[in-house]
C-alpha cells in the first residue's frame, strides 16, 4: 500500500509540475493549456466525442479481464481532493488482462458537472454527455517500473472509463466513496476508505466497449493512453451524483470565497484521423453501418415478397371465384333448360 502511495504521489507531482497547480477547468483556461504544456496542442488528445457510425468493429478485442478488483486487501485506500477532482488510491496487485500487456491499477478518480446540468462526463456519445465519468488509471507494468517512468511512452498507461448516468436507486458501491466525500471538501485534505470489491464500481459487461489512443485529459496530456471506454453506463442516484457537485470545493479550507468543484470535465478533441474500435458490432443502435443497410435492404425485400404473395393469393382467390360463379350461372341455365 505504501508503494501505491508512493506512485501516485509521485504521479500528481509530475501532473503539477511546470505551474500545473493553476491550470483549471473554465473554458478559456482550456485554451491555455498548450502554452505551458505543449502536449495539450498535440493532435492524438483526449477526451473525444465517439461517433457511433463512423466506429470500426473489431471482433479480435477481448473482454477486460480485472485481477485483484474483487478482493483488494485489507490495507484502507487514500482518498484525495486534490483541487481539480475526488481521487481514490488502488491496492497493489490490481491488474488489467484482454490489453496488450499487464496494466497495473494505480488510481481512481471523477469527472462531473453541476447541479441541474446534463453534462459531466468527458467522452461523448454521438455528442450526447451522461452526468458523470469515472477513470481507473493503470500504467504498463511489464515495461516500466511506475507510473511516473510510464507516462512519458506511447503505450505505458491504461485508463478504463465508465459513464455515470442517473438512476432511481443507490449504488451501494459507489457509497463506499460518496460517503466519505463531506471529509475532504477543500483541496488538499485527506481521508481513508476501507477496502471494497472494486468491481462493483464497472459495468456488469466488460465485453462491450469502446478503444482508442489518447491522452491524459488534464495538463500535461501526455499522449500515453490507451483508452477502454465501456458502452454500457453504471447507474447511481441523483443524490449520489449530488455528493460530488455540492460537497466538494477546489479552493482550500479556510478561504474567503469558497470555489466549488463542478464541471470538471475538458472539452471533445478532434480525432484527427484516428481510427474508434469497437469490440462489438457499433452502428447506431448497436449495428454497424454495413449490418443497417442489411437489414434495411432485408426489410425491403420481404415487405417486397410478403406484397407478391399476397397479390398472388389475392388472384387466385379472385379466379377461383370467378370459376365458381360461372359454374353456378350454368347450373341454373341449365336447370331452366330442363
Amino acid at each position: 500500500m505504501l508503494l501505491a502511495f508512493i506512485l501516485l504521489h509521485s504521479f500528481y507531482q509530475t501532473l503539477a509540475a511546470k505551474g500545473g497547480a493553476h491550470w483549471s477547468y473554465d473554458a478559456h483556461s482550456q485554451e491555455t493549456w498548450p502554452e505551458a504544456y505543449p502536449d495539450c496542442g498535440l493532435k492524438a488528445q483526449s477526451p473525444i466525442d465517439i461517433q457511433m457510425g463512423s466506429v470500426q468493429y473489431d471482433p479480435s478485442l477481448p473482454p477486460i479481464e480485472p485481477e485483484g478488483y474483487r478482493n483488494p486487501g485489507s490495507d484502507p485506500f487514500a482518498l484525495t481532493n486534490n483541487g481539480h477532482t475526488v481521487q481514490m488510491s488502488l491496492a497493489e496487485g490490481m491488474n488489467l488482462h484482454g490489453l496488450p500487456n499487464i496494466y497495473t491499477a494505480v488510481q481512481l478518480h471523477f469527472h462531473w458537472g453541476s447541479k441541474g446540468s446534463s453534462g459531466g462526463s468527458e467522452h461523448l456519445i454521438d455528442g450526447q454527455a451522461f452526468p458523470g465519468e469515472l477513470h481507473v488509471v493503470h500504467f504498463n507494468s511489464e515495461k516500466y517500473a511506475n507510473v511516473s517512468e510510464a507516462m512519458h511512452h506511447p503505450d505505458g498507461l491504461a485508463v478504463l472509463g465508465i459513464f455515470l448516468e442517473v438512476g432511481k436507486m443507490e449504488n451501494p458501491a459507489y457509497n463506499n466513496i460518496f460517503n466519505q466525500v463531506d471529509k475532504i471538501q477543500y483541496a488538499g485534505e485527506e481521508d481513508t476508505v476501507s477496502p471494497f470489491n472494486i468491481r462493483n464500481l464497472l459495468p456488469e459487461h466488460l465485453g462491450h466497449y469502446f478503444r482508442y489512443n489518447g491522452s491524459l485529459t488534464t495538463p500535461p496530456c501526455y499522449q500515453s493512453v490507451l483508452w477502454t471506454v465501456f458502452h454500457q453506463p453504471v447507474q447511481i442516484s441523483a443524490a449520489q451524483i449530488e455528493k460530488l457537485q455540492k460537497s466538494v470545493y477546489s479552493s482550500k479550507a479556510g478561504s474567503s470565497t469558497p470555489q466549488s468543484l463542478v464541471d470538471t470535465f475538458r472539452h471533445p478533441q478532434l480525432l484527427n484521423g484516428r481510427v474508434v474500435f469497437s469490440s462489438f458490432p457499433a452502428g447506431p443502435s448497436g449495428y454497424s453501418a454495413g449490418e443497417i443497410v442489411a437489414i434495411v435492404f432485408g426489410v425491403l425485400m420481404g415487405c417486397a415478397a410478403l406484397f407478391l404473395t399476397g397479390w398472388i393469393v389475392a388472384k387466385r382467390t379472385r379466379a377461383r371465384s370467378m370459376q365458381d360463379q360461372k359454374g353456378v350461372v350454368f347450373t341454373s341455365s341449365s336447370r331452366r333448360a330442363v
